[in-house]
């Protein structure tokens, strides 16, 4: 076991030195962009409006920002995380980033279980950000990074601070308490559609819930079309270890995307709109307007926001990119 693992028993760490910190600044309050030409592209009319929240735009790159800051808040007021207490977990790389961020600016040693197939532009940036790496089995995805750091957890007990965000109802909070109040403001209440991809189930369910309640929205949830795909941080539910934050009774629809038309959506994005973006992106992109053309035969109007995951640069060395 890595000697990162060890609990310092270091003072403690408050809520408000979170706050203070200049990165924490940072997150949130993302870009809501109509996709004005994308949706020319498509050939949808007027009535049809496609917006994605750009959520690439936080200092650690991707929407997770927002789930390892809740994840870490909670914790720090609940006593169970302090300066230089190690946080463990596992992660197919953009929570990592974000936990690694945080615990740089915060002191705190931090140890994640990835797969090894995960990129190498996440691998090197989490390197970067001083976190300890440990590979699961390349080909068991994040299901195997799961049950490793399972193994971890049963070894050393109390001895780290284990973030569990495939459970932790930190990881929902995060999308009730900013993500859908965003997508509501930013929106002006106009949203009749909720386009989310499947990883952790976190932004699906929280953001979802939230804008359910507020102002009906219908509910999509995007997951690969099979077990087996090239959409890095995507859970295919039906094959996979449900994270227990999962509501089924949230996503009025969850719809399959393969890995070519996800891949293919992120170079339109790309190329329509000057937006670069990743794979899960791509898949939630390519489930918006296969939505918005079922719209527009049925002649309904709808304001349909999707989530823009990452961005595409966390790909160059993988095929999303390659022609």
């Amino acid at each position: 076991m890595p000697a990162t693992m060890t609990n310092r028993r270091a003072p403690g760490l408050s809520g408000q030195e979170i706050d203070q910190l200049g990165v924490v600044k940072l997150i949130g309050n993302t870009p809501l962009v109509h996709m004005h030409r994308l949706s020319a592209h498509l050939g949808l009319p007027a009535n049809i409006q496609l917006l994605l929240k750009a959520e690439w735009v936080n200092p650690g790159g991707s929407i997770k920002d927002r789930t390892a800051l809740a994840i870490i808040r909670d914790a720090v007021d609940r006593g169970r995380l302090g300066h230089g207490q190690t946080l463990l977990d596992s992660t197919s790389g953009n929570t990592g980033i974000a936990y690694a961020m945080l615990g740089a600016a915060l002191n705190l040693p931090v140890t994640l279980v990835v797969p090894a197939s995960a990129s190498d532009e996440r691998k090197r940036t989490l390197a970067a950000y001083g976190a300890n790496l440990v590979f699961s089995d390349p080909f068991e995805g994040s299901d195997g990074a799961i049950r490793l750091v399972r193994e971890m957890v049963a070894r050393v007990g109390d001895d780290v601070f284990f973030a569990d965000q495939y459970n932790n109802p930190a990881n929902v909070g995060a999308h009730v308490g900013s993500t859908g109040p965003e997508i509501l403001r930013q929106s002006r209440g106009q949203i009749t559609h909720f386009v989310a991809a499947l990883g952790t189930t976190g932004t699906i369910i929280g953001a979802g819930s939230f804008l359910k309640q507020e102002t009906g929205s219908q509910i999509i949830a995007v997951q690969p079309d099979e077990e087996f795909h090239g959409i890095e941080g995507l859970k295919h539910l039906p094959t996979a270890i449900v994270p227990g934050i999962f509501d089924p009774a949230v996503p009025d629809e969850i719809v399959g995307i393969g890995t070519e038309d996800a891949f293919a959506y992120a170079r339109l994005l790309a190329t329509t709109e000057g937006l670069f973006a990743g794979s899960s992106t791509g898949a939630n992109v390519a489930a918006t307007a296969r939505l918005g053309a079922s719209l527009a035969e049925l002649g309904e109007p709808a304001v349909i926001v999707a989530i823009g995951c990452d961005g595409g640069s966390r790909y160059l060395t993988t095929g999303l990119w390659d022609r």
